[in-house]
């Protein structure tokens, strides 16, 4: 297979001339401008999709990685690539395609702390110390990430024991499940630090990007021999490996005979902070035909009335959900999606990003609002999220979690809406065991004293395994107790490091 020759560069979606190397841009995970690092063009798949049939998903992600990551040398990229998809997934197939309900589940959860989350922050330390050693960079690494639940795990566990790497965490102390916060809570590593702020993952998300763009904030940890670097979807080399699992997804299809070369698909994401959905945007651009990208929010529905409007304000309740994971006003790379759509205008979206900040609303128009016809949004609410759950798994004895049962819900309308029977794939993010009790309830259980005892209650109903990283979680010790008001982060990260 040969590589693309052409050098992938990366600029800011907020129009500054800054332009970097792969390797760079994973490192600095922001940009000097506040804006998001993008590829300066998307680059095409090397081979028709139909030519993948019968590769392995490390060598599908390879195919992927290698058109966006031109900087890395083919075996150091194929050593982070057979790193993080070893045996740690449950699954041989990394993330295994299942038909149910009339459509297919991407099965993304089958990694070590049951998330999706995992297809990413397997891979990212490796391509992060990596680059690195590429750039020839001698400073430790401060990693600082928000979390509404699984980013945290997941990067944690990625991170644990790395050197010259320190992982901080914030996550809302009370906008987790029991299970998302003993996960993080009781994660063993000497690098690692995590704690809980009172406020939504808004806030902590809000934090984190001010600790980022703190200019004398940076030097004060630099002269501490620290360089401040992001886990979250911020950070292009999080949201890369990503791109992965839908074209394998796609490539699967093909080999089951679902759809035929050049056929599109319909892709359906439960969508919190954008970036899964972004993902699957960026592997239409790499040459997979997606007719259409099902946006799918719960009550929080801030994405899904933008998309309908051309609207985006924030200046509405927040509710706390049973689906924590998308409990987000601010999507952070919903600004990475509007750059391309405006034709790479960043003082555009420069201006848009101004006016969320100032008057928390922003309206587009023209090739934007143009570009969201390839986007359909839909929303579920809690009701009728435990009921999609309760009826799949009685017609097709398959079990969802919450946060795919708002796709499966959202996709249900959207189908009856439109009678478009184009062939599915709807993203099921995490197992159905980290929001044990709601999907207990929605099964009609019996209340139980706590997530655990809801994680047994459900195995004895359905039989499903429950993955190896929950097992037992309710006995380890719990080593980082820390919660904080949210504008003490800056204060917490000078006590991790300190």
């Amino acid at each position: 297979m040969i590589r693309q020759v052409i050098r992938m560069k990366y600029k800011s979606t907020r129009g500054s001339a800054e332009s970097k190397d792969s390797a760079q841009a994973i490192i600095k995970g922001i940009c000097a401008d506040r804006g998001l690092f993008v590829p300066e063009a998307f680059p095409k798949l090397p081979q028709a999709p139909e030519t993948l049939k019968g590769m392995s998903y490390q060598e599908i992600a390879y195919v992927v990685l290698s058109q966006f990551l031109t900087d890395y040398p083919e075996q150091d990229l194929k050593d982070c690539i057979g790193k993080a998809y070893d045996d740690k997934f449950e699954d041989a197939a990394i993330a295994p395609m299942v038909k149910a309900g009339g459509a297919w589940f991407l099965e993304l959860y089958h990694g070590s702390t049951a998330a999706f989350k995992d297809l990413a922050l397997s891979i990212l330390p490796h391509l992060l110390t990596t680059a690195m050693r590429l750039e020839n960079e001698d400073s430790k690494i401060a990693i600082l990430t928000a979390t509404s639940g699984d980013t945290g795990k997941a990067a944690l566990a990625g991170f644990a024991d790395v050197g010259n790497t320190e992982i901080i965490v914030f996550y809302p102390k009370e906008g987790v499940s029991e299970v998302q916060e003993r996960q993080m809570t009781t994660q063993e590593g000497g690098n690692t630090h995590v704690f809980g702020i009172w406020g939504n993952f808004d806030d902590a998300q809000t934090g984190v990007k001010r600790i980022f763009n703190d200019g004398a904030f940076a030097g004060e940890l630099a002269e501490k021999g620290y360089k401040l670097s992001s886990a979250n979807s911020i950070n292009i080399g999080r949201l890369v490996p990503q791109v992965a699992y839908y074209v394998h997804a796609y490539v699967r299809l093909l080999e089951k005979g679902a759809v035929k070369p050049g056929e599109p698909i319909n892709i359906v994401v439960p969508t919190g902070n954008f970036g899964n959905i972004l993902a699957g945007y960026y592997a239409s651009k790499m040459g997979i035909p997606v007719r259409k990208f099902i946006c799918a929010s719960n009550k929080n529905k801030v994405l899904s009335d933008f998309i309908n409007t051309g609207v985006y304000d924030i200046n509405r309740a927040f509710y706390t959900t049973n689906t924590p994971s998308m409990d987000i006003l601010i999507s952070s790379n919903l600004e990475r999606l509007l750059y391309h759509l405006s034709g790479d205008d960043g003082a555009e979206i420069a201006a848009l990003m101004e006016a969320l900040e100032k008057d928390k609303k922003y309206t587009v128009d023209g090739r934007i609002r143009d570009g969201l016809a390839d986007f359909h949004g839909g929303f579920a609410d809690e009701a009728a999220t435990l009921k999609a759950i309760a009826d799949l798994y009685r017609s097709d004895c398959y079990l969802m979690d919450t946060h795919t049962a708002v796709a499966y819900k959202v996709y249900q309308d959207y189908l009856k809406a439109t009678g478009d029977e184009t062939p599915a794939v709807i993203v099921s993010t995490a197992s159905a065991y980290k929001f044990a009790d709601s999907v207990a309830d929605a099964l009609g259980l019996e209340a139980e004293k706590d997530g655990f005892a809801y994680i047994e209650a459900l195995f004895e109903k359905t039989g499903v395994n429950i993955p190896a990283g929950l097992q037992g979680l309710e006995t380890r010790p719990v080593r980082h107790s820390g919660v904080i008001d949210a504008d003490r982060m800056a204060d917490a990260v000078r006590e991790a490091l300190a």
